[in-house]
C-alpha cells in the first residue's frame, strides 16, 4: 500500500489449462496504475514449477513469493485459490477480486450452481487421451454462449499457442483434481475483505448462481454482472471489465 492506502501491488491469478499470458490485455490497462504480479500456477498450461496437490497448498507458495500486502484478483480455479489465500492471510490480502468464480465447482446435494463430477471425471479422461483437443475444447467451452464467442475463443487460442510446446498433462490433471475436491463454503463467513465478484450471466461453467451465493456469503462483497458474457468477461467485454476492476483497486 501506498501512503494514501491505495492499493500499489496486485496479484493476477489465471485459470485452469491457461497461463499468465491470458492477463495481457488487463494488465496493459492496470500496468499504469498498480505494480502487477502475475505468476505462473501449478495447474496451467505451461510449466510453474510446483507440484501442489491442493488449493491452500498454492495459497501457501503464493503467500510465500508475493508481498506482504497486496490485492488479489483470481478467475476462475485462480478465484478459488484467491478465497483459499485471502482465508490463510487476511493481513496481506487486502482486497479481492473473484471471476467467473465459484466456491464448489462440482455439484453436490444442496448445491445445484456447479457441474456434475461426471463432466470432471470424463474431463480428465479425455486429457490424458489428448490433451491438446481437450484444451482446444475447453475453450470453446469458456466461450460458448458468450455475445462474442468467437473473439473470446481466438482470445484464448492466443495466450495458449506459445504455451502448447510446455504442456504438463500431470499439472492438468493436478488441477482437475482441486476443481473436483475443493469446497471453500464453510470458510466464506470468515473472508472479510472487501470484494469483488464478476460475473458473465451466461456462464456454462461457474453458473452466475454461483457467483451470487459469494456475493450474499462474503461479509464484504458486491457483484458485477457482465450481460452477454459466458466464462471470460474480461475478454468478452475486456473494456467494461477493465474500467469496474480499476475502479475497485482504485477504492483501497
Amino acid at each position: 500500500m501506498n501512503q494514501a492506502g491505495r492499493v500499489q501491488d496486485l496479484v493476477l491469478l489465471h485459470g485452469w489449462g491457461t497461463n499468465a499470458g491470458v492477463w495481457r490485455t488487463l494488465g496493459e490497462y492496470l500496468a499504469p496504475r498498480f505494480r502487477l504480479h502475475t505468476p505462473a500456477l501449478p495447474y496451467g498450461a505451461g510449466t510453474a514449477g510446483s507440484e501442489a496437490e491442493t488449493v491452500d497448498e498454492v495459497a501457501e507458495v503464493l503467500a510465500s513469493r508475493s508481498p506482504e500486502r497486496c490485492a488479489v484478483c483470481g478467475w476462475s480455479l485462480g478465484a478459488l485459490v484467491a478465497l483459499a489465500w485471502a482465508a490463510r492471510a487476511p493481513r496481506q490480502v487486502c482486497r479481492l477480486a473473484l471471476i467467473a468464480a465459484s466456491p464448489c465447482f462440482v455439484r453436490k446435494d444442496g448445491w445445484p450452481h456447479a457441474m456434475a463430477a461426471t463432466a470432471l471425471q470424463d474431463f480428465a479422461g479425455e486429457l490424458g487421451r489428448d490433451t491438446a483437443g481437450t484444451l482446444a475444447r475447453y475453450i470453446a467451452l469458456q466461450a460458448g454462449g458468450d455475445a462474442h464467442a468467437a473473439s473470446v475463443a481466438r482470445y484464448l487460442r492466443g495466450t495458449l499457442s506459445a504455451a502448447m510446446r510446455e504442456v504438463d498433462t500431470a499439472a492438468l490433471q493436478r488441477g482437475l483434481s482441486m476443481l473436483s475436491r475443493t469446497d471453500l463454503r464453510p470458510a466464506l463467513d470468515s473472508i472479510a475483505q472487501p470484494t469483488l465478484v464478476m460475473h458473465g450471466d451466461r456462464d456454462a461453467i461457474t453458473p452466475l448462481a454461483a457467483g451470487r451465493y459469494l456475493a450474499q456469503a462474503l461479509p464484504n462483497a458486491r457483484i458485477v454482472i457482465m450481460e452477454g458474457a459466458a466464462h471470460v468477461p474480461f475478454a468478452s467485454e475486456p473494456h467494461r471489465a477493465q474500467a469496474r476492476l480499476a475502479s475497485f483497486f482504485d477504492e483501497g
